[in-house]
């Protein structure tokens, strides 16, 4: 007799009999429940996560990792700060900046932006804008030349191309013969460029530092320098480290602390997605135990014939976990092998799928991201397939307990 019997006679109810096709057509379903809602799982997880590390990239190609600022929002001894913190072995990057708000107005256009002074030589080292631009250059922006770089949407509000010249406002009056004025600057548009996200595209606009310390009547101070790490996701041990090391009352923040809203939000929405593809798993669990338990009813003579001939109630329960565990594991197999291979190939799936029938999934003239991004964690597809054969497992205890218990003599009564 090959043992052990458990195995020998789950596995052989598990193939398809001649007397209930049913029951296997069932177990087939079952099956492929699994393997739907798991491949479903990951491919989604993984896509989510190209999303996330895309818009994250994105976010920090213009914001630095941690940026040092004054108490009062002014920073007089910049130099000072920026040796200081250079002086940390994880700080690879260092520039300062003045950061400001005003209104640019090109004929009758006129739309608010974010001024940003930088010193073009110094901004590559902490933000990816140098490798963003689409017109002109970054050090294109010469100190007194009063020249202005726009992201491009604000440049398509405003209407403006590179040579255009543009007036800036800033909410800072000047006292003249007639009266309080605000004060404006005419600034020449030296470059565009394009981020990818609307935050910065559509309101950021680029002047030189010195420009900026002129317009805004700050002198030889800064409004902050931002910092460039080493290891991005350990910006919040850095920057503690850093505050702790500085003299004085200085205000250090990262970039979590800056988005953290943001990126809590797709967290959230992870967790959720989650949950509710995990419910494809557990209604294909319940097919299976539908599917168990008229396996059950239809083996109950032959589960009275085992009992009469010796066999244990946990030797009969162990034959369905055993059935239920094998649907369980071909499926969640499957399903792995298929969502890896989606979540591998998605890059190239998605625009074949376009071109065969003549749709753009992700249009570039709506969406920033015009391409589905995926980044598969294998720990997550762990974490999936383990959650899959838990669900599954758990699925055979009630059938398997309910086969246990039935009474020989009243199966074969009418046998």
């Amino acid at each position: 007799m090959f043992k052990p019997i458990e195995l020998y006679i789950g596995l052989r109810y598990t193939r398809a009999k001649r007397r209930n096709h049913f029951i296997s057509f069932i177990s087939l379903v079952s099956m492929l429940g699994v393997a739907l809602g798991v491949t479903a799982l990951i491919t989604v997880i993984s896509v989510m996560n190209g999303f996330e590390k895309e818009l994250r990239e994105r976010i920090l190609g213009m914001t630095a990792h941690a940026t040092v600022r004054g108490d009062d929002g002014r920073l007089a001894d910049w130099p000072k700060i920026a040796e200081l913190t250079s002086a940390h072995p994880r700080v690879i990057g260092i520039a300062p900046f003045i950061r400001a708000e005003g209104m640019l107005s090109f004929g009758q256009q006129v739309n608010g932006a974010l001024i940003r002074g930088i010193l073009p030589e110094e901004e590559p080292k902490v933000s990816e804008v140098g490798d963003k631009m689409i017109i002109g250059r970054l050090d294109n922006l010469v100190a007194g030349d009063f020249g202005v770089i726009l992201g491009r949407d604000l440049a398509r509000l405003l209407g403006v191309v590179k040579g255009d010249k543009v007036t800036l406002i800033i909410p800072q009056a000047s006292v003249t013969p007639a009266g309080l004025l605000p004060r404006m600057r005419r600034f020449e548009v030296k470059g565009i460029f394009e981020v990818g996200m609307y935050e910065y595209d559509s309101t950021l606009a680029l002047i030189h530092l010195e420009d900026a310390a002129r317009l805004f009547r700050m002198q030889d101070e800064v409004t902050g320098v931002r910092l460039k790490l080493d290891d991005m996701f350990a910006a919040m041990s850095i920057t503690r480290e850093l505050l702790e090391s500085l003299p004085g009352e200085y205000w250090v923040s990262d970039w979590t602390s800056q988005h953290a809203n943001f990126f809590r939000a797709v967290k959230i929405e992870k967790i959720t997605m989650f949950v509710i593809l995990m419910l494809i798993v557990a209604v294909a669990a319940f097919n299976l135990v539908s599917t168990l338990v008229m396996v059950v009813v239809d083996k109950e003579a032959d589960i009275a014939i085992l009992r009469t001939l010796g066999a244990s109630p946990g030797t009969i329960m162990g034959i369905f976990v055993i059935q239920g565990a094998v649907i369980g594991v071909i499926g969640t197999l499957l399903g792995v092998i298929g969502g890896v291979s989606l979540a591998t190939n998605i890059d190239t799936i998605v625009p074949t799928l376009e071109s065969i029938f003549g749709f753009e999934f992700l249009s570039a003239e709506i969406y920033y991201i015009n391409e589905l991004p995926s980044d598969m964690h294998w720990s997550q597809v762990y974490s999936i397939a383990g959650i899959a054969l838990i669900i599954s497992f758990l699925a055979t205890i009630y059938p398997a307990l309910r086969g246990s218990r039935v009474q020989p003599a009243e199966a074969l009564r009418y046998e």
